[in-house]
């Protein structure tokens, strides 16, 4: 009676919509350079109304304190003087000129940097959209190799916050018919936002662009669903 092997070779396979990697697949990580919004968003016309509501029904049933128990001296308020304050505009010149390499636009929106360049996996020489990105090879964690990735572009970490040590999400990318894709690998994209800066020199790239969650899916039309999901704004 023969014995029967435990040992099984790793294969790439699928089934039911799922793949394995072979041990010779290779990581990336991403990164999701994000600028938070700068300014308040605007309510929705329903909250607003529902709030209005609210505040009309409060003054209604409130109580009334008596004449007596209020100051109405003119003792308060001498001296003091009304400032005309003006909010700075929501749409800037950046919006006007639909100037996406600049982090002056969308204010009340989040903003994700975008490189256009070499990336891993692309064939050599073709240019494609991407996040920053760098193959693993021999840091510590994968959250090292996305450090390494961001640094890689804007040269210094202390104006950007990792949000979490784990990746948010995951992808397998395998080769396409059109071989915009030339090898098979894993992606995992982590998230770090900007800090107090509104400018980034970027030299290592063609082009690149700050760009909000709807205007992203322009870039990544095969992908929209995927990253529609990951990215909760």
């Amino acid at each position: 009676m023969k014995k029967m092997s435990l040992v099984r070779p790793l294969l790439t396979r699928r089934r039911r919509g799922f793949s394995t990697m072979t041990t010779s697949d290779k990581m990336v990580a991403s990164v999701l350079f994000e600028r938070l919004p700068v300014v308040i968003p605007k309510i929705d016309p329903i909250v607003y109304a529902f709030q209005e509501f609210s505040f009309r029904w409060r003054q209604q049933y409130q109580r009334r304190y008596p004449d007596e128990f209020l100051d109405r001296s003119d003792a308060r308020g001498k001296g003091e003087y009304q400032i005309d304050y003006v909010p700075a505009p929501r749409i800037t010149e950046a919006d006007q000129n639909n100037d996406r390499r600049s982090l002056k636009r969308a204010l009340d929106r989040r903003l994700y940097l975008l490189l256009y360049g070499d990336a891993y996996g692309a064939p050599s020489g073709k240019p494609v959209w991407h996040f920053p990105e760098k193959l693993y090879e021999s840091e510590e964690t994968m959250r090292k190799c996305a450090e390494s990735a961001l640094k890689s572009v804007i040269g210094d970490l202390s104006n950007t916050y990792f949000v979490g040590n784990a990746p948010m999400a995951h992808m397998v990318v395998q080769p396409n018919e059109d071989h915009s894709v030339s090898t098979s690998f894993k992606k995992f994209f982590f998230k770090s936002q900007v800090i107090a800066k509104n400018k980034f020199d970027f030299e290592k790239c063609k082009d690149f662009v700050w760009v909000t969650k709807d205007e992203l899916m322009e870039y990544f039309p095969e992908q929209a669903e995927f990253f529609n999901k990951m990215i909760i704004s």
